[in-house]
């Protein structure tokens, strides 16, 4: 069995379930593998990928094509009712998400980041839940194997461990989960909505307290951002330096979010004798310089922890002078980063938007008088310290929809969500169908081989009294037989 079973997935099955692997049931394909040279062709087929799979369902605005010859089109199509999972992530919350395909694109086949369950007895949507809750509770993801990119494997999922109900049961399941799923799900969109509102009251808060620059008041300094501070951008990384005499920690783009630093994640690397160029001191501002074009310019403010700790050039620093206050400082970056400002000035390379240091500098920055700047932020602080409640509150009202749907599907999977009906046919019956199906459909493939063998064999024979048919070869001597290698029969005789 996998280690990646947990152990609440071993507790004894109810009466008429049966344990089982998943192979028993259905069967397990990986996708097929892309190559450059399929890019074009005469049969182009429309196939899914992992980016077409989330959590939600199958996302289809994005598909791509490529060269599928007629039999591996009938290998790879997929057909309705199959469930594709994510084969790797480089998220291990990631490996495993399934979605179920209900034949959206006529003949469409899947690449080898999705591996394939076709359900070769009972009710899919049963399977599909049963793969989502194993992938959401993180099962897969501890048993996938890889360093950066974690895989799955067709083989460890075809020898999943299951706990397998009756037929008529897991229809049962299905359809009263997919019930109270549906009321959970509209917890979370109106949650959504919440956090959304949210949002949009935050925004309005920023661009109330720092209003465009056509309406700045006339006692406010108008300049940019390198009158009112330094900018620098961080160091690179580089192989050479993951080991040296001078390690220090780095935070990188993804330590730095809106108004918080996550040190969950602290790398280091050498930085002998240039350690004091890029050492952060508290109230210094980190701006995301490499992003996704709305988060570019995603500021925080580093307030001492972890102490002694440098930034690489996927940030930005900025150093306040002394008439502006570091606090304001950020209070104007979040301005712009959701009026945005800072996507005006980004360019995009690789699909990844910069916001260069010679960019940020010329970017507009107000500056009050000092005493407005702290009456400013202290409207700001009990403006915000509202919404951050509200937003605690929507928080743990998402951990509880999770705690929620979790227990659901546990229930589910452990035969407490419907009761049990005697009169349905027993799981040990369904699998020995399933191996009959599977041993008569083999046998009629190995009588399909022969008879081709056979009809071949018949074709490549010569007709009998042909003239120009070969001669039999004359007998083999000792002597042959050695030149060949074939071992010779010598019989011999003894005299008595």
């Amino acid at each position: 069995m996998s280690e990646g079973a947990d152990a609440d997935a071993v507790e004894e099955p109810p009466k008429g379930w049966v344990r089982a692997s998943l192979s028993d049931v259905a069967s397990v394909r990986l996708g097929r593998q892309r190559s450059p040279k399929d890019h074009e062709g005469e049969s182009m087929r429309p196939y899914m990928r992992a980016a077409n799979v989330g959590w939600e369902g199958l996302q289809l605005d994005d598909v791509k094509h490529m060269n599928f010859s007629d039999e591996e089109a009938e290998k790879y199509r997929l057909h309705v009712g199959d469930i594709v999972l994510n084969e790797a992530s480089g998220s291990p919350n990631e490996v495993g998400k399934p979605a179920l395909w209900n034949g959206e694109i006529d003949n469409c086949c899947f690449q080898n980041t999705l591996i394939r369950v076709r359900c070769e007895a009972g009710e899919p949507r049963f399977f599909l839940h049963l793969l989502r809750f194993e992938a959401m509770r993180g099962s897969f993801g501890r048993s996938a194997r890889g360093v950066g990119v974690r895989h799955l494997g067709a083989a460890a999922l075809a020898q999943w461990p299951i706990s397998l109900p009756p037929a008529p049961e897991q229809r049962r399941i299905a359809d009263a989960l997919e019930a109270r799923l549906a009321r959970v799900d509209k917890l979370v969109s109106a949650l959504d909505r919440t956090r959304q509102r949210l949002a949009a009251i935050r925004r309005a808060i920023l661009l109330d307290l720092v209003p465009d620059c056509d309406a700045w008041p006339a006692d406010w300094e108008a300049t940019t951002t390198a009158g009112a501070g330094e900018v620098e951008l961080g160091r690179a990384r580089h192989p050479d330096w993951h080991d040296g005499p001078e390690m220090h920690p780095y935070l990188r783009v993804a330590n730095v979010f809106e108004d918080r630093i996550d040190t969950s994640d602290v790398m280091e690397m050498d930085f002998s004798g240039i350690f004091d160029r890029y050492r952060l001191e508290p109230g210094d501002i980190l701006l995301n310089e490499g992003q996704s074009p709305h988060l570019v310019g995603r500021p925080a403010m580093y307030r001492g922890n972890p102490p002694n700790v440098a930034f690489t050039n996927s940030l930005l620093r900025f150093r306040a002078s002394p008439n502006v206050l570091p606090e304001w400082a950020l209070l104007v970056f979040r301005r712009h980063l959701h009026a945005g400002r800072f996507m005006r000035e980004v360019r995009i390379t690789t699909s990844i938007a910069h916001l260069s240091a010679k960019r940020l500098k010329s970017v507009e920055f107000p500056v009050p008088p000092l005493d407005q700047q702290k009456r400013l932020l202290a409207l700001a602080e009990r403006c915000f310290s509202t919404v951050d409640e509200a937003e605690r509150r929507a928080d743990r009202a998402a951990t509880h929809i999770a705690v929620l749907r979790r227990a659901l599907l546990a229930d589910a999977f452990a035969g407490r969500l419907v009761p049990q009906d005697p009169a349905d046919e027993p799981s040990e019956k369904l699998l020995k169908r399933v191996r009959a199906q599977r041993e008569a459909a083999e046998a009629e493939r190995k009588a399909a081989r022969r008879a081709a063998r056979k009809a071949t064999a018949g074709k490549r024979k010569p007709p009998q009294g042909d003239a120009n048919s070969a001669a039999p070869p004359p007998p083999r001597t000792p002597t042959d037989a050695a030149v060949t290698g074939e071992q010779t029969a010598l019989f011999l005789e003894f005299s008595s």
